[in-house]
């Protein structure tokens, strides 16, 4: 027979009581049945655990050897317990997230912030990778949620949420584009590019847009990170395209950021997670507050 909570809490009730009476009392039960509990416990065990006469009640030497440490048991278990109730309630817990670089360096701080005033223990793992690996983060269970971007294809992912992310040119003030009013896609096929490499999203959104360009392009470097893309640009080897979003393109007092007047400039991103599987009550609090920051 397995111990279980119950019995072990029905012990030390009435260790610290000398009474049944009144250990009964404590734990609102009636004496028959903490009788049976610790009868129970004492078989669980192989040994009598009480000496009991009409007037008194007080441990055998195993009880009084045994007490110390199913008193220890007994304060782990609960608090095993009410570590399970609060993750259960969201009321702590690890969030674990992978997402865009860009989502992660501008929304995301401001997020964190938000959620750990509402619930103070929660912790973040966080991943900022490009939109391939958070899809596989995410499918491979190595987050449980996920801000991607580009179309979500993949069948084992479930979208929560979808929203848009407007990409912006990017070029140094004293630079032919930063002085007109409107940037269309035949202005910036005119300039060299420096376009973030070939698999990013952002890359997937401007090869689909620039495709329609009947011009030749002049495509001068091709950096896996914003922050390298900005700082080519900043050198002046060309103009580049980033979203809107990306702090990298904030930094820069030197450079101007420009509306493309061309609708194919926009990166779907969603917020996503590996399909029939369940989020922890902490993460989906914080997906709500996500879903608030990303545009529809």
């Amino acid at each position: 027979m397995d111990l279980n909570l119950r019995d072990i809490r029905a012990l030390v009730a009435v260790a610290e009581a000398g009474s049944f009476t009144r250990a009964a009392e404590r734990l609102h039960l009636s004496q028959p049945a903490l009788t049976v509990q610790i009868r129970r416990l004492e078989e669980a065990i192989g040994a009598r655990l009480f000496d009991r006469n009409s007037r008194n009640v007080a441990l055998t030497p195993t009880g009084r050897e045994l007490l110390p440490l199913l008193r220890k048991s007994l304060e782990d278990m609960e608090n095993v317990l009410r570590d399970a109730r609060a993750m259960g309630e969201g009321e702590s817990g690890t969030i674990r997230i992978a997402c865009l670089p860009t989502f992660a360096a501008s929304v995301l701080p401001e997020l964190i912030i938000a959620m750990k005033r509402d619930v103070p223990r929660a912790v973040f793992q966080v991943r900022d990778v490009v939109a391939s690996t958070v899809n596989a983060l995410v499918r491979n269970e190595d987050a449980d949620i996920g801000l991607t971007g580009g179309e979500v294809l993949d069948p084992l992912l479930e979208v929560l949420h979808k929203g848009v992310d407007r990409l912006v040119a990017v070029c140094p003030r004293e630079h032919a584009l930063a002085r007109k009013r409107r940037i269309t896609l035949s202005d910036l096929a005119s300039f060299p590019l420096v376009l973030t490499a070939p698999g990013t999203s952002v890359r997937a959104v401007v090869d689909a847009a620039l495709s329609e360009s009947r011009t030749p392009l002049e495509i001068a470097c091709e950096p896996m990170y914003m922050m390298t893309a900005v700082a080519m640009v900043r050198a002046g080897l060309g103009v580049t395209i980033l979203p809107e979003t990306a702090r990298e393109v904030r930094a820069e007092p030197g450079l101007v950021v420009k509306r493309i007047d061309h609708a194919a400039f926009v990166r779907p991103i969603a917020i996503v997670r590996k399909r029939g599987r369940t989020l922890p009550a902490i993460t989906k609090h914080f997906v709500e507050l996500m879903q608030r920051s990303v545009k529809p």
